[in-house]
């Protein structure tokens, strides 16, 4: 059984300071060529300060002061102006009052995209698991082209909708749309939340978008504000249950597979997300994140 290595609990100031400083340098910043510290060079850049040190005790040091240096996460600048504060303010709005909607007439419907699903067959057939042994798929595949999957949430009471488009393209866009709206002539308004992805902006979109106004009410999310539209959670829910780890020989199968698997997703797992974001909540957010860049318009 492998031994958990004990941290020792105190370190001279004369070493701790120089490495933890260090380790958040960058290493070209101190005449070093790697692009990112580890343990070991950074027991080599260190002895220029404190002298012969081994990368353990270095380890040890950046415990201590909770410093990781092999992990690294992606994360993006937003820029959030008045238009976008807008944006997201309207959705927000709407999913405070989803019931009350529904109540006087009005649907709230997300819509989003899963561009370019791979279709894939396994090389060799899947082996279940068994006692000892988790399931093992094979590494190897076939490839079989895309698929285009549209999404739509019915927030209310969270029944998806679905279609597989064979571009994600305006042209295909556009009667799906009339498609997913139809059952709801009854409403006296649609809100349909929908980002700013090429095929929902185009010149053709946006003039079939405007005849259906304002009965139908496009509410756009910010950019990089996918977050705030639900349909992408109602489609990796979807994907996870009966997606992931899937085999398929053609385009036909998946497209069959997944317009049969959308109706059992409605009768095993369809609801209403529990969205706790707030208008209120957004605004603190706002108000009181650090590094967050606000500009006006």
């Amino acid at each position: 059984m492998r031994r958990a290595r004990v941290v020792r609990a105190c370190f001279p100031l004369s070493e701790r300071q120089p490495i933890e400083w260090l380790a958040r340098q960058a290493p070209e910043s101190v005449g070093r060529d790697e692009t990112h510290w580890s343990r070991r060079s950074l027991a080599q850049a260190a002895e220029a300060y404190v002298g012969r040190i081994s990368h353990t005790t270095v380890d040890d040091i950046l415990q201590e002061a909770d410093l990781h240096p092999e992990p690294m996460r992606y994360w993006k600048t937003v820029i959030w102006d008045d238009e976008a504060v807008a944006r997201a303010t309207t959705i927000l709005w709407d999913y405070e009052r989803i019931e009350s909607l529904w109540q006087r007439g009005e649907v709230l419907i997300c819509v989003d995209e899963k561009p370019n699903l791979q279709v894939l067959a396994r090389a060799k057939p899947t082996q279940r698991m068994r006692p000892g042994q988790p399931e093992r798929q094979e590494f190897e595949y076939i490839r079989h082209g895309t698929v285009n999957l549209l999404a739509g949430l019915i927030t209310y009471n969270g029944r998806m909708w679905a279609e597989c488009l064979d571009r994600n393209d305006g042209e295909h866009f556009r009667p799906a749309m009339r498609r997913l709206l139809h059952p709801y002539g009854w409403a006296n308004r649609i809100h349909v939340i929908l980002d700013s992805g090429p095929s929902h902006t185009s010149g053709d979109t946006l003039a079939f978008l405007d005849d259906l106004a304002p009965r139908v009410q496009v509410l756009w999310t910010p950019v990089d504000g996918s977050w705030l539209n639900q349909a992408e959670s109602v489609r990796e829910a979807f994907s996870e249950r009966y997606l992931l780890r899937g085999d398929w020989s053609s385009r036909e199968l998946l497209i069959q597979h997944s317009l049969a698997s959308r109706l059992a997703y409605n009768q095993h797992y369809a609801h209403p997300f529990a969205w706790h974001g707030s208008v209120r909540d957004f605004q603190y957010w706002l108000n009181n994140t650090p590094g967050l860049i606000r500009c006006k318009t």
